[in-house]
């Protein structure tokens, strides 16, 4: 289906709602099997508004990531070994901020995310970070470390997110605007 000029991929299953995803490969509507085609159309039609601004926000990172250019493999590989050491240092500045303590860190590429907390107290990030402002890398590392006093993303966790980093909401929405663009970066292969 194409909607506002955007194309809209239909994808069916056994769900209970409608759900609409934007990607880079492009717009995917996910809907339950008995969904009629004029509820799709409304709900599509409803969502008109968020459609267009996600639509735009992955465009403009495929631009950004068209001029920026790929990253070679070894690129890739000093980001990660440099990683080690950046995350390292602001995970030791705010530790004792927050009263927490991180077993492990581990730096990779990732396509998807930025930073994880196990249950375990192990931490990782994508190594992508290092391409953004200092800022967003450390309000990814704040983020994960108060994982390690709230594992979820509740009222309590966002005060204390707050309460070490309290301009986290706009470098998380820096973040939402360009990370798309910083992990189109990374190449095909990895």
């Amino acid at each position: 289906m194409t909607e506002m000029g955007i194309r809209i991929k239909v994808v069916r299953s056994k769900r209970r709602s409608l759900s609409l995803q934007v990607k880079p490969q492009g717009v995917i509507l996910h809907a339950p099997q008995q969904a009629s085609d004029d509820e799709i159309r409304a709900f599509v039609h409803e969502h008109r508004k968020w459609l267009i601004t996600h639509a735009s926000r992955v465009a403009r990172a495929r631009a950004e990531a068209l001029e920026a250019g790929k990253l070679s493999p070894e690129e890739v590989a000093d980001l990660k070994e440099e990683g080690k050491k950046v995350f390292r240092e602001r995970i030791a500045h705010y530790e004792p901020m927050l009263g927490v303590r991180c077993r492990r860190v581990t730096v990779r590429a990732q396509k998807t995310k930025w930073g994880s907390c196990s249950a375990a107290g192990n931490l990782n990030f994508n190594c992508l970070l290092l391409l953004a402002p200092p800022e967003v890398l450390d309000s990814v590392v704040v983020h994960e470390l108060c994982h390690l006093k709230e594992m979820n993303h509740s009222a309590a966790f966002y005060r204390h997110v707050r309460s070490v980093f309290p301009e986290y909401d706009r470098w998380n929405h820096w973040l939402k605007e360009h990370g798309p663009g910083l992990l189109q970066r990374l190449p095909e292969s990895g």
